[in-house]
């Protein structure tokens, strides 16, 4: 099979985000088992400097969709991130989800070529979007999915790599 931007991008991002759901959905079940205020989960960090656990799944919510907005043309959603409990972080997952369902595939077309500005503060920079998709959007995206598996794993949620990696028969 050929790989198109658009399958290294919208099963990728759907994926990723499933994991997260499923993560914090195994968050509450800890929560509730041991009878912890599941706002500490929210609230958690590993640096004073770094987003807290809410603020990790926006950031991975914010990459997948508007990654695939650059590359596809297609207007993303504006979500809020006021987000302040597992379940609205498990919704946000899941109305990240549905967007991405709804960019068609053709729409990648001449995706690798595209321009793709980016700007952070004074970092500015525009790539092709090939290269923005393999030099910062996936990365960025798994470094917050990663994050927000670390903060629960901290946490004391019992959880491992096969939680993170997912269901093999779960196809991309």
């Amino acid at each position: 099979m050929t790989s198109t931007l658009h399958r290294a991008t919208i099963p990728v991002f759907i994926r990723g985000l499933t994991i997260v759901s499923d993560l914090i959905g195994k968050g509450m079940r800890h929560a509730a088992e041991r009878n912890l205020d599941p706002s500490t989960l929210v609230e958690a960090r590993l640096a004073p400097d770094m987003l807290n656990l809410a603020g990790q799944i926006q950031r991975a919510s914010d990459t997948a969709k508007l990654s695939a907005a650059r590359l596809s043309g297609v207007e993303a959603p504006s979500f809020p991130d006021n987000e302040t409990s597992l379940e609205a972080l498990q919704a946000r997952c899941a109305k990240t989800i549905a967007f991405l369902r709804t960019v068609p595939a053709e729409a990648f077309d001449g995706a690798a070529e595209r321009d793709v500005p980016m700007f952070s503060g004074e970092r500015r920079r525009v790539f092709k979007g090939e290269e923005y998709l393999y030099a910062f959007a996936l990365p960025n995206f798994f470094f917050h999915v990663t994050t927000a598996y670390d903060l629960l794993r901290q946490a004391g949620v019992p959880i491992g790599k096969l939680d993170y990696l997912g269901s093999f028969d779960d196809p991309v």
